[in-house]
């Protein structure tokens, strides 16, 4: 790693958190990436019979989605709001103006203008993304609800995709019994976003034969983080196949091509299908469960998966940069979690019993949480050209290294006021460096 700069990453950090008014108060955040973004204009009744709001429409709606995803609720942010909004208000505008397809168009451009900056191709590329689950509590008596063995508590499971560019693309929230990988490729294909990644990397619940057979055909690479990896068994690509070297890796079993070969139209029929929006992956690999096994499909599914798992294996044996690739971008996720909790300052429990309100509390939680990394993103991107600017070189191995998710410039509490002024002007997308710094210095 080259540092052009003594102190190398500390000293961009003191730089940043040092710039005069760089603390945010996250209402503000919301209001300014709503001003700049425009992402509250998928908001809105569904027809026009319903209510309309009256007044500041952007300013309701930001209060709207501050309130859900932060799970202080209407009630408490109509109480802090001086009178300036009521309950009933904040609750006509998630009622009846937000949906999930709604905060998901939202957050997608968010995750739009986020790509466009510099610093985002700093971080990643965005062809690989993890997809990983955490619980959240809700009520005992609803639908949704289940105790989780896995997480030691009792609600839902929020599973999300993030970028290897720190940006959240996709979740759901969904019960904690089911099995995490029969949601991974419903979210890579519902991302509407121009960040597509065809490289995923789940843990041991975002995996199982069938995904990998899925996945392969609809042009994802499944890359998993395996917990106890080494006990699973390698597929021979034919029973008589013997190797020199690593031949002790492999078991008794073969891959059966026969099999693949006779149900490859069908295999090509549902992936197209589930491409063309015209059948669920969900609901596939739901009935291609463990009570599938006399289901031909599912057969061919699993047998495909086992020919794809074992070359995954392979290669997650073979390739060093893989496995850190693989453990970098989880960590991610996991740190994602850490960040969109943090927002969620309100409370740990989802106080409802509706799944549609759970899934917009996650959602919501999700757009407030990629807001504030796009203002981080902005203000990281104006530190690193100020450093440049006073002629200290800024070498970009040091400016990947720091995340966007930001806590200590960002204040969650205190006088919560809606500045619906403009900002003043509009944000860098930028990165103004020294040519030598980025490109290396030119052969003499």
């Amino acid at each position: 790693m080259r540092v052009h700069l003594p102190g190398g990453r500390a000293a961009l950090r003191r730089h940043r958190s040092g710039r005069v008014g760089l603390l945010r108060q996250l209402l503000d955040i919301l209001t300014r990436t709503a001003y700049l973004l425009k992402w509250h204009r998928h908001f809105g009744p569904a027809s026009g019979s319903d209510p309309k709001i009256r007044g500041d429409v952007m300013g309701r709606y930001v209060l709207t989605a501050f309130a859900h995803g932060t799970l202080l609720g209407p009630t408490q942010v109509a109480a802090h709001m001086r009178g300036t909004v009521s309950v009933h208000e904040l609750s006509l505008a998630a009622n009846k103006h937000t949906t999930a397809t709604k905060i998901d168009a939202a957050s997608v451009d968010v995750i739009d203008h986020f790509n466009r900056l510099d610093v985002a191709s700093v971080w990643g590329d965005g062809k690989s993304a993890a997809a990983d689950g955490t619980q959240i509590d809700t009520w005992e008596d609803n639908l949704l609800a289940e105790t989780s063995i896995r997480y030691g508590g009792y609600g839902g499971i929020a599973y999300r995709h993030v970028s290897n560019t720190y940006i959240a693309l996709f979740s759901h929230f969904i019960p904690c019994g089911v099995w995490e990988a029969v949601y991974i490729i419903e979210g890579l294909l519902k991302n509407a976003s121009d960040i597509q990644p065809d490289t995923i990397h789940p843990d041991t619940q975002g995996q199982s034969l069938p995904v990998f057979g899925l996945g392969a055909l609809l042009g994802f690479d499944l890359l998993p983080r395996i917990r106890n990896w080494h006990d699973l068994v390698f597929f021979r690509p034919s029973p008589t196949v013997r190797y020199s070297h690593s031949d002790s890796l492999f078991g008794d079993q073969a891959v059966d091509w026969k099999l693949i070969e006779t149900h490859w139209s069908d295999l090509l029929r549902t992936a197209i299908s589930i491409r063309e929006n015209k059948l669920s992956s969900v609901t596939l690999l739901r009935r291609l469960g463990n009570h599938s096994r006399k289901n031909r499909l599912y057969r061919a599914f699993h047998e495909l998966g086992r020919a794809i798992r074992t070359i995954t294996l392979l290669r997650y044996l073979s390739e060093p940069a893989l496995r850190e690739q693989i453990t970098a971008i989880t960590n991610r996720t996991e740190a994602f979690h850490g960040f969109a909790d943090w927002l969620m300052f309100g409370g740990k429990l989802i106080g409802h019993n509706d799944p549609d309100h759970q899934e917009k509390v996650v959602k919501f939680n999700e757009l407030i949480a990629n807001c504030v990394i796009y203002s981080s993103a902005c203000d990281i991107t104006d530190a690193a050209n100020v450093l440049a600017a006073e002629g200290r070189p800024v070498d970009t191995d040091d400016l990947a290294t720091v995340s966007p998710y930001i806590t200590h410039t960002i204040r969650r509490f205190g006088n919560w006021t809606l500045n619906l002024t403009p900002p003043d002007q509009t944000p860098t997308t930028r990165l103004d460096l020294e040519p030598r710094v980025l490109f290396g210095t030119p052969p003499t």
